[in-house]
């Protein structure tokens, strides 16, 4: 742990990702005024705790790369600043795809936040903004791990160490094969009021197969690194 004082960098983003959280809150708008206008409150609790949990994994990434490296150079620098741009930004459409999304999957139980209108495309171009954002802060992270392991001779990383930030790297690898392949259906053009207009959202649940194999892989490769070091 090499990082063991946070940064003004950090801080910052550490402040942004909690502003970004408040924008998922539950009820965002007010306090709800009676027990009906709780109970509607909570029925979106599901997208918000889905919403909560991306940005946490973002952040929590974030955070090993930091404590690993304890770079502060321009690069991490500017890379940094363009995660919290990005943050704030994507919380937005984080916010409506959750939304939108578990209103379908429960049947209409959670409530929408918006009124989609399907032949107009909009769901589509939701995917499509909503990729974007998702893509652009993997992208982040996969430009900080690579920068880690090109300072690795620098750190002073062992092979564990290092192991470690291809990981991370590679995580983010896996997790834009998705999004890019749910931003190309999303711009294709699909049959009006059709199940086919879900595809750009339901390739994402290829992540549930793809993040466990990764894991799987990732602590063999890890425990076989650091049985060679203990031989060594």
């Amino acid at each position: 742990m090499r990082g063991t004082q946070a940064s003004r960098l950090e801080t910052f983003v550490d402040a942004a990702f909690a502003f970004a959280v408040t924008l998922l809150v539950v009820s965002f708008d007010a306090m709800p005024a009676s027990v009906s206008e709780l109970h509607e409150a909570l029925r979106r609790a599901p997208a918000f705790l889905a919403g909560f949990a991306i940005l946490a994994m973002f952040w929590a990434t974030h955070h090993r790369f930091s404590r690993r490296t304890g770079l502060s150079d321009a690069r991490v620098t500017t890379l940094g600043l363009l995660l919290i741009a990005v943050a704030l930004l994507y919380v937005y459409p984080l916010r409506l795809i959750m939304g939108v999304g578990l209103h379908f999957l429960t049947f209409g139980w959670a409530p929408s936040p918006i009124p989609i209108g399907f032949a107009a495309g909009e769901f589509r171009s939701l995917y499509v903004i909503y990729g974007l954002g998702f893509a652009a802060m993997c992208i982040t992270m996969l430009l900080l791990n690579r920068h880690g392991l090109a300072r690795a001779e620098a750190l002073g990383l062992d092979p564990v160490e290092r192991c470690l930030l291809k990981q991370e790297a590679g995580a983010m690898v896996w997790l834009l094969i998705p999004t890019v392949a749910s931003i190309v259906l999303a711009l294709l053009p699909m049959p009006p009021r059709t199940l086919f207009q879900g595809l750009p959202g339901i390739v994402y649940c290829t992540l549930a197969v793809l993040m466990p194999w990764y894991g799987v892989r990732s602590a063999r490769e890890l425990a076989r690194v650091r049985a060679e070091m203990d031989a060594a």
